[in-house]
């Protein structure tokens, strides 16, 4: 059983995510032959503020 975790930052729609998940599983479907019964994909937001690369946080980039 695959669990995948997707981390990214706030701003998507439900739209996007759906499509993302449906993605994300065939894309596992189809690269390990599982069923896309077995596939989790867990999606996880944050805010800007809260990420940061090379001591900058990404809301002041």
């Amino acid at each position: 059983m695959p669990i995948v975790q997707v981390e990214m930052f706030e701003g998507r729609n439900l739209d996007q995510k759906r499509a993302m998940v449906k993605e994300v599983t065939e894309a596992l479907v189809k690269t390990i032959n599982c069923s896309a019964a077995d596939v989790q994909v867990i999606v996880r937001e944050m805010k800007k503020e809260n990420f940061a690369v090379e001591g900058i946080l990404s809301v002041d980039c």
